[in-house]
Parts: structure tokens; sequence; C-alpha cells
């Protein structure tokens, strides 16, 4: 059965928008992933080394419409151990991101902890004014700072790292373009007119990195069509934004491709895009995400689109990329095509209308549809904003599936 995902989550922000239930502990015997050169021949996952590892993907205080939308990002980064949660089994969604903990995360999605882990990055000199600070108070993230510096997540005017100083929305926006190495694409768009209307309270510097944010969806406004560069990130936000930003970096410890078969005897029949087939098992407490929700394995279906991670030769995080043909087409008696104008939410905080924009004779035509109380929702419905392209299908004129493009 198909999950459905209600618009409980849906809230006033839309910067891209954790996770309830029980702790999953993983031990690590290195990174497994298919690599069997032979086209069209099974393969198994197989680990290469080992190493002990405690991985943490659910937390004790993710519950609430509020942050419940940022799960399966906080779950992905986990798995990845790029942001993770303290040690009292809280992830502290709705804290505000330091400085110091977004530089860390950023090396972390570069690939480069145990670089910025090691004892040459840990003793390094850093020229920074506030450097003692850090030193006394920080010492584990001296050399995080040292390889941020190396990888010009700084800027050449920085004199101060301010580690407990509050990462607003432009800043975290720049250190991950940053991370993405479009420093030069940000340089050539600094002359860029961005669609906000406060978009004159962004530096002229620091306008190319919006665009390229942008451009990379990173990042989104919000419904009032506002940026808020100096806005305080949260720590929930922070994880959405790093997961986005992650999606364009080389993932070496993932397996992609398409589910051939229902789950049997805990294994994932999964094809690559080099036709090659690599069974991958499933750890007795992985994260499954599919729907917009949580699942069991028993929900994957034959034709999911699937990312996987792996620890010990096991999966512990799947996340369907794109669902099978055979579950992403209910039966509808309408299909409307266009680009969203605005929806409005009921007293569940569920979507209650939907109000689409459609081209009709070289003019556009508004109409109004009410949604299912169990509203079908595909894509990623952080980016469901004014213009974004949509469709919507649905029985007797009421919409039952939401497509976000």
């Amino acid at each position: 059965m198909n999950k459905t995902f209600k618009k409980s989550v849906i809230s006033g922000l839309t910067l891209a928008m954790m996770l309830g239930g029980a702790t999953a502990a993983f031990a690590d015997n290195g990174n497994g992933k298919g690599n069997d050169k032979n086209k069209g021949k099974s393969a198994n996952v197989k680990a290469s080394k080992n190493v002990n590892v405690n991985i943490k993907l659910s937390f004790d205080d993710l519950q609430g419409a509020d942050v419940e939308w940022a799960q399966r990002y906080i779950a992905s980064l986990a798995s990845k151990q790029v942001f993770e949660g303290y040690e009292d089994g809280t992830f502290q969604p709705r804290k505000t991101i330091t400085r110091i903990e977004a530089i860390t995360a950023a090396v972390r999605l570069m690939g480069l902890r145990d670089q910025a882990e090691s004892d040459a990055a840990k003793s390094a000199d850093l020229n920074f004014k506030d450097s003692d600070k850090l030193e006394e108070k920080y010492p584990w993230a001296v050399g995080y700072v040292s390889v941020a510096l190396q990888n010009d997540l700084f800027t050449e005017t920085d004199t101060m790292v301010q580690p407990e100083k509050e990462a607003d929305r432009l800043w975290a926006t720049t250190l991950l373009v940053k991370a993405l190495k479009l420093q030069n694409e940000a340089k050539a768009k600094m002359n860029a007119k961005l669609p906000y209307k406060d978009a004159s309270q962004i530096p002229a510097g620091s306008v190319g990195y919006v665009a390229v944010a942008i451009e990379k969806n990173l990042i989104d406004g919000y419904e009032d069509n506002t940026f808020r560069p100096n806005k305080p990130v949260t720590r929930a936000e922070l994880a959405a934004l790093l997961d986005r930003t992650g999606t364009q970096l080389p993932d070496q410890a993932s397996v992609k491709g398409t589910l051939t078969a229902g789950v049997s005897n805990n294994l994932l029949n999964v094809k690559l895009s080099n036709n090659t087939t690599v069974n991958v098992e499933l750890d007795s407490n992985a994260f499954i995400f599919r729907n917009g929700s949580r699942v069991a394995s028993s929900e994957l279906r034959a034709g999911d689109e699937l990312l996987v991670r792996t620890y010990n030769s096991k999966a512990i995080y799947v996340e369907v990329t794109k669902l099978a043909n055979s579950t992403t087409t209910p039966s509808t008696d309408f299909s409307v095509s266009g680009t969203l104008n605005s929806y409005t939410l009921n007293n569940q905080g569920e979507i209650a209308t939907i109000t689409i924009n459609q081209p009709v004779n070289g003019g556009t035509q508004t109409a109004v549809y009410n949604a299912s109380s169990n509203l079908y929702i595909s894509g990623d419905l952080s980016l469901l904003t004014a213009g974004r392209s949509i469709e919507l299908k649905g029985k007797n004129s009421l919409v039952t599936t939401l497509i976000i493009r």
C-alpha cells in the first residue's frame, strides 16, 4: 500500500525544508559499494576495512509538525556521519546553528573529515584573532577550521572565526556554495537581479552566491517573496540545506540504481546504470524513506529508483528517489498541469485547496481545486512555492495527487 504524505508538515518556511523512533546503531566494516565490472552479472556488496562506527539515525526530540518534515534530511546526513545529534540522544532541531557547527558539517560533507581530524590539521597554527579562544573552548574544531581555510570556505578578509555566532541564512548559503567549489560561478553572477522583495538587504558582494544557490535549488525564499538574509538558521533547516548540497557532491559510500524485485530474504537487488546488478543486505534497523514517510522494506516496489548507503556491508539508509510507475499513476478522471498560484491549509495544517495557473490561448487561467484529506504528494514539498511547476490529479474535482516538478 502507498503511504500518503499529508501536508501537516508545511510551514511558513520554504528554506529547503528529523525522525522519531528507535535508535539504529551499526558496526562499520567499511563503505560497501557494488563495483562489479561484469555487466549483467550479480555481485554482493563487500566491506573493505574493519572500523567500529556507532551511527544514530533517529533522535528523541523530533516530534512535531514543525520539525518532522526534516526527517529524511537528518537520516541521510547521519548515515554519512556529516551532521549528528548530541550525546543525550537529542538532535535539538529548533536550536539555531552556530558557525563552528556549520563549518564542521560543511567540511564533512566535502568528504574531508579524516583530513580535518588528522594530527597535522589539529596542530595547525591559525592566524585568526580569536584562535586562542577556539583552541581553548573548541580544540576538536581546530582541524576543521584549518581544512575549511585551505578549501576557501572563509573569505580573504575574515579575521575571526566567531565559532559561537549564529549562522544566518546568507552566511550559510555562501558557505555551501563555496563547499560546492562554485565561487567562480558566483562571481560571474554578482550583477544578477534577485527575485526577492528584500533583495536590497543582500550585500552586492553576496548576490552571486544567492543566485547560484537558487539556480542549484539549494535554498528558496519565503511565501511572502522575501529571502531574510539575516535570519538565524536552525539545525533542522541546515540539515535540509546540507542534504541538498550533498546531492551535488560525489557520494562514494552509496549505491544508486533501480530495484529489480520486491525485498526477499532481506536483500535489495539493485540494477545499476551500467546494467550491473548488486545485492545489498538490509540492516534490521535500516531507515527506509518512500512516499514522504519512513516505511517497512515490504513497501519497496520493483522499479523504484533507490539511493542506498551502507555500513558493514549492510544498507542502513534507503531513499526512494523516484517511484515505480505502478505506484505513481493512480487512476484519475482529471489531470492538469501548470504553476502553483497559492494553497490554503485547514485547521490540521494540511492542504485544503490548491490554486493553479494554466496557460490557455496565450493567456493564463487560474483554477482552484479542493484537496483530498489523503492527498498523495510526489516530489520535494519544500519546493512548493508560488511559480513552481506542478501537476494535479484526482477524481470528481477533488485532488488526490500533487506532483511537484
